[in-house]
């Protein structure tokens, strides 16, 4: 066990620049606290404090405890510290800064080795609770930083953006629990002063505060309006948002009000971004001591401190209660618009592409700089997917929009310019299908095709990452040309699991790495539909399909069908021992036959891995193909879907073609007598006999 040494926190120690600084209502002592003590005894310091912060130097730790002003002694607490970059000395570790109470002296001691040791001694008067809300349309109630009364004259630098928001972390200020309105406010005050002066950085370090009481402040100025960057997580601190709940949550659960306004807070802020608050994603590491600079790490949308860095943040009780905040946020505010994106060459084609949390009718709008409409596309369902010819939109900027009834609208600017600048680089689309992969043992179901469109040519890495973000294999490295690009790869190696695809581009100083699940497992192989299309009719003609598989163990099995992301029907639903199995669909649900669409059969598995999903697109189609006689005499016809055409002429000559949707010519020499034609659809179904 670490000796544990007693500190003497002397009143002639050496001071360090500033000895003593000012902030409106906050101030703040710094000093290094001599090592070589051994006796313990109390000091009075020159100033009376109520929050405390300790940097220290080495592997070691440091306790603490106040003694109240006209009080006693407080118990022993163990500053709580993450680790910061090396300051010449070895490690240092940056204390949080921690709500005292009314103090007039401070001992120290330490476990283990401590090499330095600087104490932040901070007066933060109390006054009023913060008051000024801000409540806007949509927006949580806020206290904005003229509410708390926050010091503009020590920030250092305006505040810097980021281009998009992609990822909340949740952090907790440690401390105590037990604080008045007023002293949150004061928290609030101390912590900004701390972060600036004594940790040197721009600003406050968190994007938003919460409170005990549900109050949330603005932290770092402009956070409210536009995704500014913070200084909350070493090297995660672009493109996410910081939220600090105020108190220490490592052994208390945060109170319910407490939670609610944390949700609130992020379904908001998350909304605004058009982040699904339930999706992971891939963030390149800017460094710090647990991930090395660019190292991918794989992150829930909703992430805790301790998921980017050496930190205990935001404290065990807080930590494990994530889960439920995120299935809280994803439930808050419905309905959302997710992930939009636009894809294209100015000139050219743009693909406008978002999800919806739910079947929604959506619009994509496109206006020109006096704000008249030049394009629009509408659709139904939880995916838009609209692309835009721009290539007679003429010269200037258009701004466009993806809006779905009560969803917060994307929008943004496209330009359109001649001559066409050289393409920026952009990776979209990037899907690998199938998404489940279930080698057999005579090498089929094993390969997955990946497809992506490239904005420009690049240098194309694309690795296997395992559930916790380690590399399993590479699998491309290739020079690709801009436009849509393909490849293909085998999983026969590979072990069950749940895996992530990161496939990234490279041109020059620019890198775009994009992501998608991939899933191995060999419980259920040889999965093959009878008739991927349908025609339950009733005319004996393709009225129903069959589903045969093979299970390698006896598993819990589910068949549902589904139409955009709805079940619709689940024919089957049970337990299935190993062996050889087919499962029947008759195009119903309920006994009542389905109208004719696209739908997609899942069959699912409850195995090790949990559920697994494995999707097989079908069709239901009822309706006869159309076959209209253009000319007889050189045996021209239309239709209105692709079919086989049987034509039999002069009573004679049969001739079976396969024709396209659309006017097509039967290849014949001779004259043309009698006459007859009938069409038959995939689903077989037959058109009317067509006679001349």
């Amino acid at each position: 066990m670490p000796k544990v040494v007693p500190i003497l926190a002397a009143a002639a120690v050496m001071l360090v620049s500033p000895p003593l600084a000012h902030a409106g209502d906050v101030a703040m002592r710094v000093q290094d606290v001599p090592l070589g003590a051994r006796a313990l005894a109390a000091v009075r310091v020159s100033m009376h404090f109520n929050m405390l912060a300790l940097h220290w130097a080495g592997p070691g730790t440091v306790s603490y405890r106040t003694h109240r002003l006209h009080g006693r002694w407080s118990r022993w607490v163990a500053a709580d510290a993450d680790v910061a970059p090396d300051r010449g000395t070895g490690r240092w570790h940056d204390g949080n800064l921690e709500w005292t109470g009314a103090a007039d002296a401070v001992q120290f001691r330490r476990s283990g080795t401590v090499r330095r040791l600087r104490a932040y001694e901070l007066w933060s008067r109390v006054t009023t609770r913060a008051s000024r809300h801000l409540a806007q349309a949509g927006l949580p109630s806020i206290v904005p930083r003229a509410g708390w009364l926050a010091s503009e004259q020590i920030v250092r630098a305006k505040p810097r953006f980021a281009p998009s928001v992609r990822l909340a972390v949740v952090h907790h200020t440690a401390g105590t629990n037990s604080y008045t309105p007023a002293q949150a406010a004061a928290i609030v005050r101390g912590i900004e002063v701390y972060h600036v002066e004594g940790n040197g950085w721009n600003d406050i370090g968190y994007n938003f505060l919460v409170d005990r009481f549900g109050t949330v402040y603005e932290g770092r100025a402009g956070g409210i309006d536009r995704n500014v960057i913070g200084a909350h997580a070493e090297g995660f601190n672009s493109g996410t948002v910081g939220v600090a709940l105020i108190g220490n949550f490592t052994n208390a659960a945060p109170p319910n009000v407490m939670q609610a306004a944390l949700v609130d807070l992020l379904a908001w802020r998350l909304d605004v971004a058009h982040v699904d608050p339930r999706s992971t994603v891939l963030y390149t590491s800017g460094g710090n001591a647990k991930f090395k600079a660019g190292s991918l790490v794989t992150l829930r949308a909703i992430s805790g401190h301790r998921d980017t860095g050496p930190s205990e943040c935001p404290g065990n009780d807080a930590y494990a209660l994530l889960p439920s905040i995120v299935k809280r946020v994803s439930l808050t505010g419905l309905p959302k618009l997710y992930s939009p994106t636009v894809a294209g060459v100015p000139g050219g084609t743009i693909r406008f592409q978002a999800r919806v949390s739910s079947a929604l009718p959506w619009t994509v709008t496109i206006v020109d700089r006096f704000g008249r409409r030049v394009a629009s596309g509408t659709g139904r369902g939880p995916l838009v997917d609209w692309t835009w010819s721009s290539l007679a939109a003429g010269q200037g900027a258009f701004t466009w929009t993806i809006a779905a009834p009560g969803a917060t609208p994307a929008t943004g600017t496209i330009g359109i310019n001649r001559p066409v600048p050289p393409p920026a680089l952009s990776l979209t689309n990037l899907a690998a299908a199938p998404a489940v992969l279930a080698p057999a043992p005579d090498g089929t179901g094993g390969t997955s095709t990946v497809t992506f469109t490239l904005g420009a040519a690049a240098t194309v890495t694309a690795q296997l990452l395992d559930a916790n973000g380690a590399r399993v294999l590479t699998v491309l490295t290739a020079q690709r040309t801009a436009g849509a690009n393909s490849f293909t790869w085998p999983a026969d190696s590979l072990a069950d699991g749940r895996y992530l695809l990161a496939v990234t581009a490279r041109a020059g100083a620019k890198i775009v790495t994009k992501t998608a699940a991939l899933t191995v497992d060999r419980t259920l192989t040889g999965l093959a539909p009878a008739r991927a299309i349908l025609s339950p009719n009733g005319d004996g003609l393709a009225d129903s399909t069959t589903f045969s598989f093979n299970l390698a163990e006896a598993v819990a099995l589910r068949l549902d069908v589904e139409q955009a992301g709805l079940v619709v029907t689940s024919p089957f639903q049970g337990d299935l021992p190993a062996g050889a199995h087919t499962l029947a669909w008759d195009g119903s649900a309920n006994g009542a036959p389905l109208p004719d669409g696209r739908y997609v059969a899942v069959l699912t598995v409850t195995d090790a891995l949990g559920e697994v999903r494995i999707p097989v697109p079908v069709t239901i189609d009822t309706r006869p193909p159309t076959l209209t006689l253009v000319d007889p005499h050189v045996l021209s016809f239309t239709l209105d879907e692709p079919a086989t055409v049987t034509v039999l002429v002069n009573e004679t000559t049969r001739i079976v073609i396969a024709a396209p949707k659309g006017t097509f010519t039967i290849p014949f020499q001779g004259g043309v007598g009698a006459l007859s034609a009938q069409a038959q659809d995939a689903a077989g179904n037959l058109s009317e006999v067509v006679t001349a």
